[in-house]
């Protein structure tokens, strides 16, 4: 079943990769693979000719949200893809999407409303598009181990690394390829729930001295392209 709908707390943790594996194995007895265990996952990250929503979201804003295309492998024509929403409020994130074909994504961009997917929901993300002037604007892609909480319905942490990203060939068909964000093997924990953690998941952090961090791929990523870009002025 598709969830077109949802909100949670989502909290990021930057590890190295002996912290990965050492809080990896602590969990091992309160977790288990998700249904999709490892994804490759892909996105088209929406943005005005002047990047206006990635320089707002890196000012903290109360509210925020982004438009993104997303996939969960390298996508061809018949593949299902997401055209999503992401808001941010208070430091709830609410995701609001509709899954088509990628070739129906396509047809979208080129002015068809009458898809087979939630109207409402289409209609709420082209309305935003439409009056921000969004375009694709950058790719992004990582790969993702998942894990759910055996006895926590609602708690769910998965693994990112090897961030990559690139600003030509702007279509998830294109493959998976982009310049690595880090240089070294670096994962970004990310715990999702609305609840409070349970204590083994407290006690874990702490034991390892794990502390919450601020981390937007799309963010850390602009901002970097901005480093090197003043450095070539200089």
């Amino acid at each position: 079943m598709i969830i077109e709908n949802f909100e949670r707390v989502e909290k990021k943790y930057l590890l190295t990769k002996s912290e990965y594996e050492k809080i990896l194995s602590d969990l091992s007895e309160y977790i288990k693979p998700d249904i999709h265990p490892d994804s490759k996952i892909c996105n088209i990250y929406f943005d005005t000719d002047k990047d206006d929503t990635i320089i707002s979201s890196l000012e903290k804003p109360k509210y925020k949200e982004k438009v993104r295309l997303r996939s969960y492998i390298v996508p061809d024509m018949d593949s299902q893809v997401f055209l999503e929403i992401k808001k941010k409020y208070k430091g709830v994130v609410g995701k609001r999407r509709i899954a088509f074909k990628l070739s129906d994504f396509y047809k979208y961009m080129k002015g068809e409303k009458n898809l087979d997917v939630n109207k409402q929901i289409l209609n709420e993300i082209d309305y935003t598009i439409k009056t921000k002037n969004l375009k694709p604007k950058i790719f992004i892609a990582y790969d993702r181990k998942s894990y759910d909480a055996l006895n926590e319905p609602d708690l769910r942490i998965t693994f990112d690394y090897k961030i990559r990203s690139r600003r030509d060939d702007l279509r998830l068909e294109m493959g998976d390829a982009g310049s690595l964000y880090f240089k070294d093997d670096m994962y970004i924990m990310d715990i999702k729930t609305l609840n409070n953690y349970p204590l083994w998941l407290t006690r874990i952090l702490s034991k390892n001295n794990i502390y919450e961090t601020s981390f937007s791929k799309y963010g850390k990523i602009y901002a970097n392209e901005q480093i090197k870009e003043e450095k070539v002025y200089v």
